[in-house]
């Protein structure tokens, strides 16, 4: 059975700000540091999509953090090393001693002959009931099945990874299922509405591997650097998650916010996990929830 693991657990780093970013700025001055960090992304989109790494604005601390996995060694370390020293305090480095990777599994399991991964949420196609999963799911998995081995339940019509990461599943006995998330206590909690994911949020993740695990939305517009290609545009939280929780639902109270694509660490010592939005992949498929 294949997993797939995105594993990026960030060691302590010393992190040291200028005195002025404590004075208040004035709204040029803001502006200019926002033009600087979108210019710095820019430069680390076209030069350092190296495979291992992920970064992410702090407009707190006027950086942005790039993390880069054990895998990034060699010719790939100095030609990250060699990017960033070009940019600068516009950017920080941290290494983790963890592998940047994917998760598969998620709020309630569904099967494929080849993977295990997460529903995501239940939602309209064109009339037609259909679910949401991770892309790199999607990819492995032509045909879904609801128990191991069980008949096949739904299809994959669309699949999108790298890039994005979200895949469609339409149910093949079009029969609608509920809008609702498996809290793993024998309840459920009922999903209204696709919501936008904002800093500081409190959210919740549900995985088929470890249940329903709580935590905080830590970044936006995050870049990760998978083997397969970059994925943009994702909700970077310190909510944990391990192999087998691809493809689950990041909500908050009845908003459905995101679909699990990967993370660092695992629910013992805590970790870093990304996600997803469902707004954007919704309006990419012509999908809605419920």
């Amino acid at each position: 059975m294949k997993t797939f693991r995105l594993s990026l657990r960030a060691m302590p780093a010393a992190v040291v700000l200028a005195a002025s970013a404590l004075v208040p700025q004035p709204a040029d001055a803001s502006a200019s540091t926002a033009a600087r960090l979108a210019a710095t992304r820019q430069t680390l989109d076209a030069r350092a999509a190296i495979p291992g790494t992920a970064w992410v604005t702090d407009p707190r601390a006027g950086r942005v953090v790039v993390t880069a996995d054990s895998t990034v060694t060699g010719a790939r370390l100095a030609r990250l090393t060699e990017v960033t020293a070009g940019l600068g305090d516009a950017v920080v480095v941290r290494r983790t001693t963890a592998r940047l990777t994917r998760f598969v599994a998620g709020g309630g399991a569904v099967w494929g002959g080849t993977a295990r991964c997460s529903l995501g949420f239940n939602v309209n196609r064109g009339g037609r009931p259909a679910f949401l999963t991770a892309g790199h799911c999607g990819n492995a998995v032509p045909d879904w099945a609801e128990t191991r081995g069980g008949p096949r339940a739904a299809v994959t019509e669309t699949s999108v990874f790298p890039g994005g990461d979200y895949a469609l599943a339409r149910y093949t006995d079009g029969a609608a299922r509920p809008s609702a998330v498996d809290l793993h206590d024998g309840g459920t909690r009922t999903i209204t509405r696709a919501g936008r994911a904002y800093a500081g949020e409190r959210v919740r993740r549900s995985g088929a591997t470890t249940g329903v695990r709580g935590g905080t939305v830590t970044g936006l517009n995050a870049t990760v650097n998978y083997q397969e290609g970059r994925v943009d545009g994702l909700i970077e939280t310190d909510v944990c998650a391990e192999p087998g929780d691809s493809g689950g639902p990041l909500f908050d109270g009845d908003a459905a916010l995101g679909i699990t694509s990967g993370g660092t660490g695992n629910c013992r010592t805590g970790g870093k996990t990304y996600y997803q939005p469902v707004d954007r992949a919704l309006r990419a498929l012509g999908a809605s929830i419920g």
